[in-house]
């Protein structure tokens, strides 16, 4: 990934990030369910379709379906047992509280995450992608489950010239190989 990266106007770099926890959360938003979740994982659940909530660079989350969210946290690796922690807020074993529905599952080996930086990140992405990414129609923030190519994958505009691309890790290499075939005309740019 990073001899394919181009530095320069016509810049476009892509990396990894590993081993990054992802949570996998499933409750209704405004709940008790979702009071507890959030308040255990320390950042709140998004409300609408494409929003995102948290520090891109660090803990955040991303809406996949009106129950269903994805938690990442960039700034770290993932630590055994830390869903478990935040699916306890489920329970409370205080007098009336009880049990609450809802589900948090450790999703970090389910997805990659690449990340595509630069100024011709865009235009990498929009030789495939099946959403509109131009910056009225995709703001910095908002993220979207679209195809990339042929893969199904998370995309998440995290900065003005960032999107990080979630595919399942079944896909990530072939990702990575799409790519970095999309990048090779910014290579010959510079050249």
């Amino acid at each position: 990934m990073a001899a394919a990266s181009v530095a320069g106007p016509p810049g476009v770099m892509l990396r990894e990030i590993a081993f990054a926890p992802q949570l996998g959360v499933r409750t209704v938003p405004g709940s008790a369910s979702a009071s507890r979740i959030e308040r255990a994982l320390g950042v709140s659940l998004p409300s609408s379709v494409g929003e995102t909530t948290g520090d891109p660079d660090a803990l955040h989350c991303v809406w996949i379906s009106p129950d269903e969210f994805l938690t990442i946290d960039v700034s770290r690796t993932q630590e055994h047992g830390e869903a478990g922690a935040v699916a306890a807020a489920l329970d409370d074993d205080r007098p009336g509280a009880g049990r609450v529905p809802g589900q948090v599952v450790d999703l970090s080996g389910n997805r990659a995450i690449l990340e595509l930086t630069g100024p011709s990140a865009r235009a990498v992405l929009e030789k495939g992608c099946h959403v509109d990414l131009h910056p009225r129609a995709f703001p910095v923030g908002h993220a979207v489950s679209t195809l990339v190519g042929p893969v199904p994958m998370i995309v998440h505009r995290s900065h003005g010239e960032t999107f990080r691309l979630l595919p399942r890790s079944s896909f990530a290499q072939y990702t990575v190989r799409w790519l970095i075939d999309a990048m090779l005309e910014f290579r010959t740019i510079r050249a």
